[in-house]
């Protein structure tokens, strides 16, 4: 398909160029994250992409080491963490500069490799995590045709959802969302999302 190829080339020419531009922002995140707390400075997720099939996602570390044990030890932040679409307010688990990461979305910067690798794309469907996707289709059984159409394409660093409030929007306004992007892609509106991602990145709406 040529819409296909044509992406995976702007894909490849995008995410070079972005790492390139991006390295003295990356240098001055890895010497920040080091002296900020201990731990990894890259931290990596299992993620789902297109087909189900599962991969590393790759982010600069804005959490306190072993994050995932501290969450499951907690019942009163994994009550919040499972009824609120898998997102905490003021999560007491980041770390002084992973706040800054986030707000500024210079923690999604190591995604870009993964768009080199394949197993993403500039724009997309949010990158699920297994257990989020299994639960909160649980919780909206509605959404699982939802997800059937989104899981035909590769998840993006950017998408729909993220120009458009980001952790404001709960998971079943999310996956409509994809899978209404999945259903209507083409380069025409992969290239207004990249262009609504700047200013979404620069006012930080919904971010966190």
């Amino acid at each position: 398909m040529l819409y296909e190829f044509v992406k995976r080339v702007i894909d490849l020419i995008g995410a070079s160029v972005g790492l390139g531009i991006s390295a003295p922002i990356c240098l001055v995140a890895y010497v920040l994250i080091k002296l900020d707390s201990p731990g990894p400075v890259v931290f990596s997720q299992e993620r789902i992409s297109k087909g189900g099939k599962t991969f590393k996602l790759y982010k600069f570390r804005s959490m306190i080491d072993d994050a995932e044990n501290i969450l499951y030890a907690d019942p009163k932040l994994l009550k919040e963490y499972e009824s609120n679409s898998y997102k905490i307010k003021n999560d007491p688990r980041l770390t002084r500069i992973g706040k800054f990461l986030r707000k500024s979305s210079i923690d999604e910067i190591p995604q870009l490799w993964n768009v080199l690798m394949g197993d993403m794309s500039l724009v997309g469907p949010r990158a699920y995590r297994p257990v989020e996707l299994a639960n909160q289709q649980e919780v909206y059984p509605e959404t699982k045709k939802y997800v059937s159409t989104l899981l035909r394409v590769k998840p993006g660093v950017t998408g729909p959802w993220q120009v458009a409030g980001r952790s404001k929007i709960n998971f079943e306004q999310r996956v409509r969302m994809d899978a209404e992007y999945a259903s209507r892609m083409s380069l025409a509106y992969d290239f207004l999302i990249l262009l609504k991602t700047i200013p979404a990145v620069l006012s930080a709406e919904g971010a966190g």
